[in-house]
């Protein structure tokens, strides 16, 4: 039982096989079924995290990927690419992410059909991963996304834009030399004493909080670079959020050609004084930029040569008067000219909600333990740092379509409340059938409803831990020179 990559692109079962098939045709009356054509769930089903999701890829059996090529077999009889892809969903949603355990359940859920069981040897299984393609997880992430974005109702839109939040952060993986070629560890650690990191950024709904495109590289490479990899996310009318880190004349001139518009935190090392420009109010006016001398290096010279020598931009300035808040005084210059249209009370509530995409990567890092892969290799990290923001899209779709798609509200639903109730809903949902299984998901969508998080404005928390690490020292050299010198 294969699947293949015909002409066009497309994922489908090669003949002989069911296209409706998971791992035999007891798994057609499985009620877990997932369009991948976008993030909402078919009348009878839902995403599970157990991964056992029956069906194809989409209604018509078929997933597209990037780029078409000629037809060629990419799973294997065990673990074609559709088991292979919800089983990895699985891994990613379990706390428990070993390969031994997802080979388990789905021998078990095979057993229970009364189907030969597969091997425990989770080998087949890590090679499966292997062979999927590198752009499979990638395409299915930004199509539920791209789902999820054509649902969102006018009214779950800010003054009629919709905004989106770009921020970075960096994971981790296990010690291999692959890793350490591909992601080096940070210089300030000694050879053998530390681990591979990665980089990333990502581009969020401020809507859906769906990822809508996220890039990974080296610690070496900046995050602005990975920034101006995530355009192709980003669409005219678009209205991009995102801290100091993102602002440079260059970036806010080129997205204003390409008709996105910015709301960036001023740069540090600019200053600005509202006594100059034109005034629009207290501590709101516009301003001037002129166009630096030195030349980024993402631009050429001609498209440098290109750019305007000045550009009139809006600043505005608000204090933060919160107890325990970090910054006291925060300056944004945006592209939103108009004062009655944008106001400065809207301006400084939007930047406001750039914190959710903090959120976010909370939930995939810490909710969603991505901020440590397993992965031995470049190829299966890249895959499962993709898989993780696969799921995490699938949630925010059940999320959603729990309330009826009212993207506040969901935005208010817990993400671990979440997971957790989808983990102990699925062996039901597993075993019913007709009205049964409808009412069981039915009764699902509502617990994830009736489970908001408690709405706490201006909370704060101190960073500091009061359960204290055991009292190990460090590794100052590599694990194998103190093994020896233990030993001998």
């Amino acid at each position: 039982m294969t699947e293949c990559i015909n002409e066009n692109g497309l994922l489908q079962p090669t003949k002989g096989m069911s296209p409706h098939s998971l791992v035999g045709e007891e798994a057609v009356s499985c009620p877990v079924y997932l369009s991948a054509t976008g993030s909402s769930f078919c009348r009878s089903s839902f995403v599970a995290a157990s991964g056992f999701l029956s069906g194809s890829f989409s209604q018509r059996r078929t997933l597209r990927l990037p780029s078409g090529r000629k037809a060629q077999p990419i799973g294997s009889a065990s673990f074609p690419p559709s088991v292979t892809v919800w089983a990895f969903l699985s891994q990613v949603l379990d706390e428990d992410s070993a390969c031994r355990k997802v080979v388990a359940r789905i021998s078990s859920f095979l057993a229970a059909g009364r189907r030969r069981p597969c091997s425990g040897n989770p080998s087949a299984y890590c090679q499966a991963r292997a062979r999927l393609p590198a752009g499979l997880l990638p395409a299915l992430t930004r199509r539920v996304a791209t789902r999820q974005e054509s649902r969102v109702a006018p009214e779950h839109l800010w003054q009629g834009r919709r905004p989106l939040i770009v921020d970075g952060s960096s994971v981790s993986m296990p010690d291999t030399p692959a890793n350490q070629a591909a992601y080096p560890q940070p210089d300030g650690q000694k050879p053998g004493c530390g681990f591979p990191v990665a980089r990333f950024a990502a581009l969020s709904s401020w809507s859906t909080g769906a990822v809508l495109a996220a890039e990974i590289d080296s610690l070496a490479v900046h995050e602005r670079t990975l920034f101006h990899r995530l355009w192709h996310g980003l669409a005219p009318g678009d209205l991009l959020l995102g801290d100091r880190g993102f602002c440079s004349y260059a970036d806010v001139v080129v997205l204003k050609q390409r008709g996105v518009d910015t709301v960036f935190r001023l740069v540090q090392n600019k200053r600005t004084d509202f006594r100059q420009g034109r005034s629009l109010g207290s501590d709101d006016h516009l301003v001037t930029w002129e166009k630096p001398y030195a030349r980024p290096r993402w631009l050429s010279p001609d498209e440098f040569d290109a750019l305007p020598e000045d550009i009139l931009l809006r600043e505005v300035r608000f204090r933060v008067d919160i107890s325990g808040f970090r910054s006291r005084e925060i300056t944004l210059v945006t592209t939103l000219m108009d004062p009655v249209a944008y106001p400065k009370a809207a301006l400084m509530a939007l930047y406001r909600d750039r914190w959710m995409i903090e959120l976010d990567l909370r939930h995939l890092k810490v909710t969603m333990h991505m901020d440590i892969l397993r992965g031995k290799s470049p190829d299966i990290v890249r895959k499962e740092f993709w898989a993780h923001l696969l799921a995490y899209n699938l949630l925010r779709g059940l999320m959603a379509e729990s309330v009826e798609l009212n993207c506040h509200a969901a935005r208010r639903l817990s993400i671990k409340g979440t997971i957790q109730r989808l983990s102990v809903s699925t062996p039901r949902l597993l075993d019913a059938t007709g009205t049964l299984r409808e009412d069981l998901r039915s009764h699902l969508l509502q617990e994830i409803r009736n489970d908001p998080v408690p709405h706490r404005p201006d909370r704060v928390e101190p960073r500091h831990r009061k359960r204290r690490p055991k009292p190990y020292r460090s590794l100052s050299v590599p694990r194998h020179v103190v093994r020896r010198r233990v030993a001998g």
